[in-house]
Formats: C-alpha cells, sequence, structure tokens
C-alpha cells in the first residue's frame, strides 16, 4: 500500500493523506477549489467545480492515473440547486465513458463542491 501527501496540492486540512493505492486502485481525499499554490477559493460553482476537478486530476498524476481511469466519484455540492452548473462542468471535464457518480447536498466550509474518487491503475 502506498499513501502520499504532494506540495503540488493543496494543504490537507487534518491528518489525511491525498492518495491512497492498494490492490490496484487509487483513493483520493476529498478535494476543494483551493488553489494549490495561493489557497485562494474562485467564485462560483463553475470555476469552483473545474478548480476541483483539475486538482483531483493531479492527485490522480501523483500516481500515473488520469481521469480517464476514474472509475467512481462521489460529489458534494452545498447546495442541490447548483446541480446544473456543476454538471455542465463535469460533463466537459470527464472523459466518456462516465464514471459511476454519487452526488449528494452537504454542509460544506465555505466552498460549493468537493470530490473525491476511486480509479484504477492503467
Amino acid at each position: 500500500m502506498q499513501k502520499l501527501t504532494s506540495v503540488k496540492l493543496p494543504r490537507p486540512a487534518g491528518p489525511y493523506s491525498h492518495v491512497a493505492v492498494a490492490g490496484g486502485l487509487v483513493f483520493t481525499a476529498g478535494f476543494g477549489p483551493q488553489d494549490p499554490d495561493t489557497n485562494a477559493v474562485p467564485e462560483g460553482i463553475e470555476a469552483q467545480t473545474e478548480a476541483v476537478i483539475r486538482n483531483v486530476e493531479r492527485a490522480l498524476a501523483q500516481v500515473g492515473c488520469a481521469l480517464a481511469d476514474v472509475v467512481k466519484v462521489t460529489a458534494h455540492l452545498a447546495s442541490l440547486a447548483d446541480f446544473p452548473a456543476y454538471n455542465a462542468v463535469y460533463e466537459r471535464l470527464f472523459p466518456a465513458p462516465y464514471p459511476v457518480r454519487t452526488t449528494v447536498g452537504s454542509e460544506l466550509n465555505d466552498i460549493l463542491v468537493e470530490i473525491d474518487v476511486v480509479a484504477a491503475l492503467p
């Protein structure tokens, strides 16, 4: 099993790793839209969704994976009313065939979206 934290990703908000690899699968922590260099959060659901997916993409790259390797997505939205805008960005950035996905409404701390994924090592 491999666990890692990278300076190329937003600093963890607690005692956890960014990525874990076990049994041919890659598990990511939940990523928010924080910029890895500045910790800034963009405004609006579209910009935050893109920032989150880019953080997930960077996390996967740490172990040689890409968005095309993702098999499961769990997404948390601060407001389910934002689903159509979030979904449009998601559809643009994730390649088809799309991974299975669960999207739920959650109380998030000062962000609009958080995503974690499970990917298969190529």
